[in-house]
């Protein structure tokens, strides 16, 4: 007879109370979390998160409170379980799991890791810290309504770097600059004038017109003779926006008509710019003052964040930005700088209305500053009943682990409408490792393909291998019979290489890096292959990388038809490069008899046909994906052309 302790057999209640936990993340997941495992009979539990609790976060992080606004998320979900739950041993860490103080000998302390994270840097390290000891991870995810869990495990299921993921959207510097068509281009121009502004400066994010733009092709001395920009009102030099605002004392409405008048006005000379395009309609201060009697909110139901205000209204909450901004940093003192943060308002009023007053120079739709903050912050807000299912999925997979059944653990998906067989959760079979994966492989290895007469020893360190390969302290060494050092994670060490371009030291085509991050014990062999013709603007590129697709052939048609710059409106708070998906558009994943693994689900069509379908679950801060697989078809299915379906969604995690 099986003896039960609660609903847990004996032996696994054993197991849950005596093992120990990692979870990583105090946030929307993490608190449905802690709370699911200690009810559950885990006693000993540590947890870290270096994330101080928001008032945004209460509707939602059910551990906290207001008056814990401004304290450690770590602490005070250990604090709050607690409370219901006295018997449990649980430790807190207000900290970076990135910290190398949490080496590998650390996590091989835990039985489990559970990750209830929301940006791709951690996720990847995580993974690979995981991977190092030899734990199993219980990944994890949500985006508004849908969500997934899957299990990764050393040797036998792919691992969270397996598959490619999307990279974040980035647009060209003249577009930003010179001919926004999309409300988004708009927004990403106001985060860039606001570190301009008030933040760390930075050449790549000038917001002044773009004289280079290859498409504009014109003439520097002509047009200055044509341009009527106002010397009384911006008292306009051409020298960065940081140097010209403070030599006018920050005045907001100097700043107003530099930004929306004159430097407008001087994209108009550029001719050639708009014979395809609606040119740009400057604004002026005292027009707008002039016009202030008019309505200020062209929709003003719902709550204040959702309204949309007027052109007045956005050029009087610019002024009061700046204003507020200009005294936050005279608070700080000479040469501080201000750093853009979501959830500061005074900064998201800044945003909002120079993003706001820009799209209504370029004809078109404004935005609330609730969507505006979505697509600053690339994030979709959080549902806390989803958040709530993926906690409790986190834990049965952990149960499954637990009783010795790796072979039964399941990637699920929760999805945002049933299936057609009326399910929300589908489960599917895991995935082997990848065998060209650069991170679980037996040997690592990529081949980069770069010019090495141009690129930096800095740009490999942290462009390369940092931001794109995910090390956190690389040591490299070139494999040139000598063994020369490249780059050290002692400070200090090759600092006077970092300027020196990588033909420097002898790297040419074929040459070989290996470059070892001991922290993630994790060793990645680069082969160079140098090239002189890279696109503009594109320092490296990782051969062999499939790139993303683009829209399809309707899809682009359909765009073709949009009004020039911008007035066929997206309310996708995306920065996706693919056509918007309609809500009735979302993937279905059929559980099939035959359970298919989780790169192979499937979706049906409007025709009835199987179409192959990603499901990418991105994460809030990067956009990066859970889970990036191809879904195959069902057996029984017939086949048909045309099964590929760019509409893939790119969600968000929380």
């Amino acid at each position: 007879m099986v003896q039960l302790v609660g609903s847990l057999r004996k032996e696994l209640a054993d197991s849950v109370s005596s093992c120990r936990v990692l979870v990583v993340g105090a946030g929307g997941i993490g608190c449905e979390l802690l709370k699911n495992l200690v009810l559950t009979g885990f006693k000993n539990i540590e947890v870290i998160d270096l994330d101080t609790i928001d008032v945004s976060n209460l509707n939602r992080q059910f551990l906290f409170q207001k008056k814990h606004v401004g304290k450690s998320k770590a602490q005070v979900a250990k604090e709050s379980v607690l409370r219901f739950c006295p018997s449990a041993n649980i430790t807190a860490y207000h900290d970076s799991i990135m910290n190398p103080d949490y080496n590998v000998e650390f996590f091989r302390k835990f039985v489990l890791v559970m990750n209830a994270l929301d940006n791709r840097a951690a996720r990847n390290h995580v993974n690979r810290m995981c991977l190092a000891a030899d734990i199993p991870l219980i990944e994890s995810g949500t985006a508004g309504y849908l969500g997934q869990v899957t299990v990764i495990k050393k040797g036998q299921t792919e691992c969270y770097e397996c598959q490619p993921k999307p990279t974040q959207k980035t647009f060209p510097g003249c577009t930003i600059r010179n001919t926004p068509s999309e409300p988004i281009h708009c927004i990403v121009w106001a985060k860039y004038l606001f570190n301009q502004l008030f933040g760390e400066e930075d050449a790549d994010q000038e917001v002044s017109p773009d004289t280079a733009d290859p498409e504009a092709r014109w003439d520097s001395a002509e047009a200055a003779a044509k341009a009527s920009a106002s010397e009384k009102d911006g008292d306009v030099k051409r020298v960065s926006t940081r140097e010209w605002a403070r030599s006018t004392g920050y005045d907001s409405v100097k700043i107003f008509n530099k930004l929306f008048k004159d430097d407008i006005r001087y994209l108009l000379t550029m001719d050639k710019l708009w014979k395809k395009r609606k040119a740009p309609l400057p604004l002026d201060w005292e027009e707008l003052l002039q016009q202030a009697g008019q309505s200020e909110a062209v929709s003003v139901s719902g709550l204040k964040d959702q309204q949309v205000l007027g052109v007045q209204g956005y050029a009087q909450m610019f002024s009061n930005s700046v204003e507020t901004l200009r005294g936050d940093l005279q608070q700080k003192g000479d040469g501080a700088e201000l750093v853009w943060d979501k959830d500061d308002p005074p900064a998201m009023d800044f945003v909002t209305a120079a993003a706001n007053l820009r799209m209504h120079v370029f004809s078109m739709n404004m935005k609330s500053r609730f969507d505006v903050k979505s697509m600053a912050g690339n994030i979709i807000p959080a549902i806390a009943t989803t958040n709530a299912i993926i906690a409790g999925l986190l834990v049965l997979e952990g149960l499954k682990i637990l009783s010795g059944d790796m072979d039964k653990c399941r990637t699920i998906f929760l999805n945002k409408q049933p299936n057609p067989r009326k399910k929300l959760l589908v489960p599917c079979a895991l995935d082997p490792p990848n065998s060209n994966c650069y991170v679980c492989a037996s040997r690592p290895e990529v081949t980069v393909r770069l010019n090495v007469h141009k690129t930096l020893v800095l740009t490999l360190q942290d462009k390369i291998l940092k931001e794109r390969f995910g090390m956190v302290a690389p040591d490299v060494q070139i494999e040139d019979g000598k063994g020369t050092i490249l780059i050290s994670s002692e400070e200090g060490e090759t600092e006077a290489n970092n300027n020196k371009v990588l033909s420097d030291f002898g790297i040419r085509n074929g040459s070989r890096l290996q470059s070892d991050d001991f922290l993630q014990d994790y060793t990645l062999q680069v082969n160079i292959l140098h090239s002189e013709e890279l696109e503009k603007d594109v320092e490296f590129e990782v051969v062999g990388e499939v790139p993303e697709k683009g829209p399809g052939p309707a899809a682009a048609a359909e765009d073709g038809k949009s009004i020039a710059n911008g007035n066929k409106d997206s309310a996708q708070p995306s920065t996706s490069s693919k056509a918007p998906v309609e809500e009735d558009d979302d993937v279905l994943i059929l559980d099939s008899d035959e359970e298919p693994s989780s790169s192979s689900a499937m979706d049906i069509s409007a025709g009835g046909a199987a179409s192959a379908q990603k499901r990418k679950l991105a994460d809030a801060e990067t956009g990066e994906s859970v889970e990036s697989s191809t879904k195959r078809k069902r057996l029984d299915q017939p086949t048909a052309s045309g099964q590929d379906d760019d509409d893939d969604d790119i969600i968000a995690l929380d």
